[in-house]
């Protein structure tokens, strides 16, 4: 059985971009365009791994962590911010709210990789 990941950012160049990466390292993806639309693939079937935005319309990267980790088995999911939020603060509070890892963008495949080698994800 392969890992699912829920790749959560409003861009859909971006989404299509990680979902080959992704599958290129042999796991399943599924899409969310922003927080609350994430939230509900989560009830719906929780992934073993969240690659998140920060900025979205209706629900952003940080408050749908928050969310998440409220929910049964939402400690689960390994969450991997991939976000432009490139200072300190913004990594702090990521973290703080149960983020396991935090990439900038722009990254490569090489970089998912060896984050989600990291994570004990692969």
């Amino acid at each position: 059985m392969s890992l699912r990941c829920l790749i959560v950012d409003d861009s859909p160049t971006l989404r299509r971009i990680l979902t080959r990466m992704l599958g290129a390292l042999g796991l399943e993806t599924e899409e969310a365009e922003h927080g609350q639309a994430a939230l509900e693939a989560c009830r719906r079937r929780m992934p073993e791994v969240i690659l998140l935005d920060w900025n979205m319309p209706e629900m952003d990267g940080l408050t749908f962590l928050k969310a998440l980790r409220r929910e049964p088995e939402g400690n689960r999911p390994v969450v991997i911010f991939c976000t432009t939020m490139d200072d300190i603060a913004h990594i702090e509070q990521a973290l703080e709210a149960g983020a396991d890892e935090y990439v900038i963008k722009p990254f490569d495949q090489e970089l998912i990789r060896l984050k989600l080698q990291q994570t004990g994800v692969l």
